[in-house]
């Protein structure tokens, strides 16, 4: 037999948590951003995802951003089964992105099969000095933050990036291939 009391605990609990959440201040503002003309740029790695991926500047870099989830999850060592590679089978259009007063290159991909929910969105900064990544597998939103030197973005920063970054490739069309 339920006891009566338990359902008016969890609703106690569900408005205790309810409480916790503030509302965004004026500091979570979404980044400004927008799609740049094609310039020569945006190739500066390579004409493709593939060989942009594989560019020696790129390649190299590309293990670090992602630790474990750059090979397929072994051992339970990484979040995504097939690996973030995989992400890059299916390349979209190179594509140059300002955000907050700083130009990427955006690279676009989607696994082979699963274009409509397995995608990742790759900006790289001037230089290779900055990778940062969002993987979107399935429902879940993986980001991905690499730098070296003074280019270096605070982990917190990351979403806020690439989100705008994204919203951006977005209004501009479809920036994902099909």
């Amino acid at each position: 037999m339920r006891h009566p009391l338990n359902g008016h605990l969890w609703v106690a609990l569900l408005l205790v948590a309810a409480a916790c959440v503030t509302p965004s201040g004026p500091d979570v503002q979404p980044l400004d951003a927008q799609v740049l003309a094609a310039d020569s740029r945006a190739l500066a790695y390579g004409r493709t995802v593939d060989e942009v991926i594989k560019h020696p500047d790129v390649r190299d870099k590309l293990p670090a951003l992602f630790g474990a989830d750059w090979t397929p999850a072994a051992g339970g060592r990484g979040q995504l089964a097939t690996g973030a590679a995989a992400f890059f089978a299916k390349g979209g259009a190179l594509r140059m992105v300002r955000v907050a007063g700083t130009d990427y290159i955006a690279v676009t991909g989607c696994a082979a099969d699963a274009c409509p929910t397995q995608r990742v969105l790759l900006l790289i900064r001037e230089g290779a000095s900055q990778l940062l990544a969002r993987i979107d597998d399935g429902p879940i939103s993986h980001y991905y933050a690499f730098s070296y030197g003074s280019q270096s973005v605070p982990a917190t920063a990351t979403p806020a990036i690439v989100d705008a970054g994204l919203r951006a490739l977005r209004s501009a069309g479809s920036p994902y291939p099909s």
